[in-house]
């Protein structure tokens, strides 16, 4: 299936190497962009000086908007397949190919999962996990072991859903929308890095506010939304 794997980046100078060549050793069948999300340190430069596939985005749109453009030139390009990679280093494109076999064998999404293997730690880490897990449970039936993961492949019907619709961030309180769309969701096990340079987004303030969110949409606002 023709693959598009974007790639969405801020500040990520640091490990954006490492990512790109991540994935063209490990899935060279497949193609790539890199969506550099208006970073303010030298992404940039190093996106020119490695000649690699690349869109500038020249303002800051968060993950939905660069990962939103990744969509959007899929549709342009006819591509069958695309796959959502975190820019910091943390996937392995070796998991690319078993992602591509499953939207093969008939499911919408599938997840790059640390847990449907192996058990969930009890850190304070993984509370926000298991909160936003057993919401989309009680919302919808389905068990998401890891719906924090950014690390996903989407078929035909949900790239054109993700690029088209404005309410429909690759975020975890969306699953419960597109469940409600009969989308057919799978997760695979995967083992997943730890970041190696850079700090993520989510602080303490930010996880607070992250979650608060997620749980407001999960139960006040995806399964009151119109089915398109």
């Amino acid at each position: 299936m023709k693959t598009l794997v974007v790639i969405p980046a801020y500040n990520e100078a640091l490990n954006i190497e490492k990512t790109v060549n991540n994935l063209e050793v490990n899935a060279p069948e497949v193609d790539y962009v890199v969506v550099n999300d208006g970073s303010k340190d030298n992404t940039l430069e190093v996106l020119k000086k490695n000649d690699f596939n690349y869109i500038d985005g020249f303002c800051n749109l968060g993950l939905f908007g660069a990962v939103q453009t990744g969509f959007k030139l899929a549709i342009k390009e006819n591509y069958d397949v695309v796959i959502q990679f975190d820019g910091d280093g943390q996937h392995s494109a070796k998991y690319i190919a078993p992602l591509v076999k499953e939207i093969e064998n008939g499911n919408n999404i599938v997840i790059g999962s640390r847990f449907v293997d192996e058990k969930k730690p009890f850190t304070a880490r993984m509370i926000g996990s298991r909160l936003i897990a057993g919401a989309i449970k009680m919302m919808t039936g389905k068990t998401i072991t890891d719906p924090t993961s950014g690390f996903r492949a989407y078929d035909k019907n949900c790239i054109i859903d993700y690029a088209n619709e404005m309410n429909n961030p690759p975020e975890p309180d969306t699953l419960v929308y597109m469940l409600r769309k009969q989308r057919k969701i799978k997760e695979i096990q995967v083992q997943m890095s730890d970041r190696e340079f850079g700090e993520s987004y989510l602080n303490l303030v930010n996880t607070i506010k992250y979650m608060s969110r997620m749980m407001v949409s999960i139960f006040l606002i995806q399964p009151f939304r119109k089915v398109k």
